[in-house]
């Protein structure tokens, strides 16, 4: 099985915001507003709306920064669109399913964060695009090997 999902970083300045996930999938993790595509949406318009519903934020525009694949031993794998946005309305507050907060981009907490964001974030927050696939051990937490590129 396949999910496409979407993951927007706002990015103000030398800081980055990001939610900690209350509930559901990756509960207890800093991430980027995002979530899944729905039937008919395109990439962006799902970015604009996971960002409104999530931060309560409205983007303006939306920069591609790429596209990751994760491989799961059971067959699933997702899909996501990376996005980074520097011009919003709003300024983001917390809802049910995230509490955001401001970092700057030198300190992110990549220990509280998905075990593959050390390898291509910091690259996204550098401007720079990048596509990679992670292939994850049976424990669905553990990545067995990566491949991870900068794109034009």
């Amino acid at each position: 099985m396949r999910k496409e999902v979407t993951n927007v970083f706002l990015i103000k300045g030398d800081e980055v915001c990001l939610g900690m996930k209350k509930r559901g999938f990756g509960q207890g993790l800093w991430n980027g507003t995002g979530g899944k595509i729905e039937v008919g949406e395109t990439n962006e318009n799902a970015a604009k709306r996971e960002a409104k519903e999530e931060f309560g934020v409205e983007l303006n525009k939306v920069d591609n920064a790429g596209e990751s694949l994760f491989v799961f031993k059971d067959g699933l794998e997702i899909h996501c669109h990376i996005f980074t946005c520097r011009d919003w309305k709003g300024e983001p507050v917390e809802g049910e399913e995230m509490a955001p907060k401001w970092f700057k981009i030198k300190d992110l907490p990549l220990d509280l964060m998905w075990k593959t964001d050390t390898s291509w974030l910091p690259m996204v927050l550098e401007g720079k695009r990048v596509k990679g696939v992670y292939y994850f051990k049976d424990d669905a937490d553990t990545v067995e090997s990566y491949d991870l590129k900068e794109i034009d």
